[in-house]
């Protein structure tokens, strides 16, 4: 079983300890997930329109309107983790 002087040891690595190591892959398992839940939710709102409306073709443009919000906020993410390196 490991102390807590092992403990410390193991948290002041380099990379500023494992509680940001753990930040990090949260951060990048939240950008796998944005682009298709995004696109998700576009084409389920625009369905849902399309029933509502009488049409066929909303779908589609909430299917483009959901994958380009998920490219804009894989960008931010992006944009934000470049700034603090």
């Amino acid at each position: 079983m490991a102390t807590d002087g092992e403990y410390r040891r193991a948290s002041k690595n380099q990379d500023g300890g494992v509680l940001k190591g753990l930040a990090k892959a949260e951060s990048m398992l939240q950008l796998a997930i944005v682009l298709p839940a995004a696109t998700l939710i576009g084409w389920a709102i625009g369905t849902w329109l399309d029933h509502k409306l009488h049409q066929e073709w909303i779908a589609i443009v909430g299917l483009i309107f959901g994958a380009v919000a998920g490219f804009v906020q894989i960008y931010r993410a992006a944009s934000t983790a470049m700034r603090r390196n």
